[in-house]
């Protein structure tokens, strides 16, 4: 029994993991606006809330999204600052956890917790690091390159930008990838090349600016060409945030060619063997709380 009450752990619907994703705001997380939306329904039953009565406002919360019977994700591992140091975030993770089954689970750790997550099996992959600032464009030629060209997403592209994603991403996202590619505030582009794709990229409004997530590409001229397109359309001052695994020099040489500086690190951390995925095309995750 909590001192205040005892915490129970039951799954959150749509409407309450927004006030998560509220919390994850006030802790300068800066998620998309619209991420919720389009997360959520990759495993509702995934998305947990610890309340210490019945009908009380959550006060803890965890999302362990299944993305396959392979894999699955590990976020918003929070708890509220009212109720901080009492055991309820272990208890949260206690309950929830078991979610996962026997899947690969990954997540970004802040590095204040990167040994709690090593206590619980979780063995560090890399550093992710995130760069933020106004970008300015490249030579004038934004979204074309010498082999191909950027266009918008149109539901003709699907299925090839899904097995694009699969080759970045350890399972297959086609269901949330329809939400994401059409959400409200999101603009997504692909580049064409010789009829095939040769890389995707999203950006989104965020709480504070626009994040680019993901931003997919064959190479550094490709992902250049989809960055500029991307952020083309922005207004003086605007900034924009992109989450580039520590790995990914070229990544890093984009972002910093654009204006964008390094603002904060994760470490990405797996328990279970680390999934087999094309590093090289990954110039910006998706999210960092899902993966």
């Amino acid at each position: 029994m909590h001192p205040l009450g005892e915490l129970t752990v039951s799954t959150a619907s749509l409407d309450e993991w927004h006030q998560v994703a509220k919390w994850a705001a006030e802790e300068g997380w800066n998620p998309g606006r619209d991420d919720t939306a389009a997360f959520h329904p990759i495993d509702p039953a995934g998305f947990f809330i610890g309340r210490l009565e019945p009908g009380a406002p959550p006060v803890s919360s965890i999302s362990v999204a299944n993305y396959s019977d392979q894999y699955a994700f590990l976020g918003y591992y929070m708890v509220h600052p009212d109720h901080r140091g009492q055991g309820l975030g272990l208890a949260t993770w206690r309950a929830a956890f078991p979610h996962a089954g026997a899947r690969t689970v990954g997540l970004d750790a802040v590095p204040a917790q990167q040994s709690t997550y090593k206590r619980a099996g979780f063995e560090a992959v890399h550093d992710t690091i995130r760069f933020v600032g106004r970008p300015r464009g490249g030579d004038g030629g934004a979204g074309r390159t010498g082999t191909g060209a950027t266009t918008p997403v149109t539901p003709d592209h699907l299925d090839a930008i899904a097995a694009y994603d699969r080759r970045c991403f350890p399972a297959d996202r086609r269901g949330f990838l329809t939400r994401w590619l059409t959400a409200d505030g999101h603009t997504a582009h692909v580049h064409l090349r010789d009829g095939r794709i040769a890389g995707y990229g999203v950006i989104r409004p965020a709480r504070d600016g626009h994040r680019i997530g993901p931003l997919f590409a064959d190479d550094r001229e490709t992902a250049e060409a989809l960055f500029d397109t991307l952020t083309a359309g922005l207004g003086p001052g605007e900034t924009v945030a992109l989450d580039v695994p520590e790995p990914q020099r070229a990544a890093h040489d984009l972002a910093v060619a654009r204006g964008l500086a390094p603002s904060s690190h994760t470490v990405r951390m797996y328990a279970g063997p680390a999934p087999s995925v094309d590093a090289a095309r990954t110039y910006g995750v998706t999210s960092l709380e899902l993966g």
